[in-house]
C-alpha cells in the first residue's frame, strides 16, 4: 500500500471528527434553565407609607406565592410569576387592618395582587431590574422592582436546593384607584420583597 494511499484512509476516517472539532464553537449553546417555587414559610412582602407627613405606618403580607423560571447562564432571560393574598394584610392593629381590608384592598372583590414578568435588565451596578405587569386593586399597571440576587444555590437539611432574592419598588396607590384618606395617608408605598425559592 503506497504513502499517498494511507494518507488518503487516515484523512477520510478523521474528516469526521476534525469538522466536529472546527464547528463545535459555531454551535449555539443551548441555555440551562431551572424551575423554583416561591417558599410561602420563608416569603414576604412589606410595605411602608407615610401617616400624616410626620411618620411611617409599616405592613405587610404573610402569604406569597409563585414561581421562577431562571436562566442559569443569562438572568435577564427568566421570567418571574408571583401572586399575594391581600386577605392577609398586617400591620399590627386590628381595626386598621380591617380598614386595609374592607375600604382600601377590598379583599373580597380582588383578593389577590399579582406581578408577571416581561423584561429583565442589569443596572450600572450590576443588579437585575425586573419590570413587569403589578395588578392590584383590579387595575394593572408596569411597574420595575430593584433586585438583590438570587444568590448562589445552597442545599437546605432536607436536601432542597434554595435560593434567596430581596426585590424593591415604589408605587403610587392612586394610580391602583386606593386614594381613601388622602392627606392623611402618603401617595408613595414602598414595597419591599424577601423571599425563599426551591427548585421544583
Amino acid at each position: 500500500m503506497s504513502l499517498r494511499f494511507k494518507s488518503s484512509i487516515l484523512a477520510l476516517a478523521f474528516a469526521p471528527a476534525f469538522i466536529l472539532f472546527v464547528q463545535a464553537p459555531l454551535l449555539p449553546a443551548f441555555a440551562q434553565t431551572s424551575n423554583w417555587q416561591i417558599d410561602p414559610a420563608h416569603a414576604n412582602a412589606q410595605f411602608k407609607v407615610t401617616h400624616l407627613g410626620i411618620s411611617k405606618v409599616q405592613g405587610e403580607f404573610t402569604n406569597v406565592t409563585g414561581t421562577v423560571q431562571l436562566d442559569e447562564a443569562d438572568p435577564t432571560k427568566s421570567v418571574v410569576n408571583a401572586t399575594i393574598d391581600t386577605a392577609t394584610v398586617y400591620t399590627r392593629n386590628e381595626s386598621r387592618d380591617k380598614d386595609l381590608k374592607d375600604n382600601f384592598f377590598e379583599v373580597t372583590k380582588y383578593p389577590t395582587m399579582t406581578f408577571v414578568s416581561k423584561s429583565i435588565t442589569r443596572g450600572a451596578d450590576g443588579k437585575l431590574q425586573i419590570t413587569g405587569d403589578f395588578t392590584l386593586h383590579g387595575v394593572t399597571k408596569p411597574v420595575t422592582f430593584a433586585v438583590d440576587g438570587p444568590t448562589e444555590a445552597i442545599k437546605d437539611p432536607w436536601g432542597n436546593q434554595r435560593r434567596g432574592a430581596s426585590a424593591t419598588a415604589t408605587i403610587h396607590r392612586s394610580d391602583f384607584g386606593i386614594t381613601k384618606y388622602p392627606g392623611v395617608i402618603g401617595e408613595e408605598i414602598a414595597i419591599t420583597l424577601d423571599i425563599e425559592f426551591i427548585k421544583k
